[in-house]
């Protein structure tokens, strides 16, 4: 069996890591959930770099219908060569075009299929997708033919918790929430992006972040890509660790929505003497 262990680009815990591997193990998918910014997308690419295998994306939205992931059957394509053309229709197959699971079971090595935000579908999404992640197959009544998993791929699936997924979904797959990173992993995770940041820079920009995120009433918590974006803003602007432990410099490279950025101005918690006219207005460039 294939063991992951993680890789250099992602720092993950070892709950996460295990739980890859026991859904390895079962051949079951793994359902991912977690707060935004907490690498629920990147854990796939992860899998795929640290086990040498093809990654495969499928992006969920509003109106994806899970036949979709299966085959499409271009119909209009296909009438229009038999009105217009002097090409052969009767040949189905080449009207016939695999989605992202047929083609992941296609696939003559295994792969690590991603199902991403499958929250975002309709609620049945799910359910019409419960056979063929059991059997690992689907039928194709077009041309009569069964498309068959050669080789079980590695399912990720993430949700961010819009909606409920149903049970009989749940029972058929591993799961982990992803815990929002303490302080210890997160210098860890920034040292990846810059491993050379200065010592006394990361520990207020450490301070500072996980203070703004003890306010309950914010509507959209600071996550971790946030906070690599604010750092980098930092380190363009030349800004000291002096003037990030005393105030809150580009405040709108961590905080998305004005009702937050009221929130945390006129806060009595604010003991950083934070004002609209602070060093976010500064040109970094």
């Amino acid at each position: 069996m294939n063991y992951f262990k993680g890789t250099d680009e992602y720092v993950l815990s070892p709950a996460l890591r295990d739980i890859v591997n026991v859904s390895i193990a079962l051949g079951r998918p793994l359902l991912i959930k977690g707060e935004p910014g907490t690498g629920k997308t990147l854990l796939a690419h992860s899998i795929a770099k640290g086990l040498g295998k093809e990654l495969i994306i499928w992006n969920i939205k509003s109106t994806t219908k899970a036949r979709e992931g299966l085959y499409v059957y271009d119909t209009v394509q296909r009438l229009n060569d038999s009105r217009f053309g002097d090409k052969d229709v009767s040949n189905i197959k080449q009207y016939i075009q695999l989605g992202k699971l047929g083609l992941a079971f296609s696939s003559k090595e295994q792969v690590v299929l991603l199902i991403d935000e499958i929250d975002k579908a309709d609620i049945e999404f799910p359910n019409d997708l419960l056979n063929e992640l059991d059997e690992m197959s689907f039928y194709i009544p077009e041309t009569a033919e069964t498309i068959k998993a050669i080789h079980r791929p590695i399912v990720i699936i993430t949700s961010n918790s819009e909606k409920e997924l149903p049970d009989p979904f749940l029972r058929r797959c591993v799961f982990h929430y992803i815990e929002f990173p303490d302080e210890n992993l997160m210098e860890e995770i920034v040292r990846v992006h810059y491993p050379d940041l200065d010592k006394k820079l990361l520990r207020e920009c450490l301070k500072k972040f996980y203070w703004l995120r003890e306010f309950d009433q914010l509507r959209k918590k600071p996550s971790t890509s946030e906070l690599i974006d604010w750092i980098q803003a930092l380190l363009a602007g030349g800004i000291s660790p002096k003037i990030v432990e005393s105030e809150l410099p580009f405040l709108g490279a961590l905080l998305k929505k004005k009702e937050d950025m009221d929130l945390v101005t006129n806060s009595p918690k604010n003991h950083y003497g934070y004002n609209s006219s602070s060093r976010t207005s500064r040109n970094v460039y």
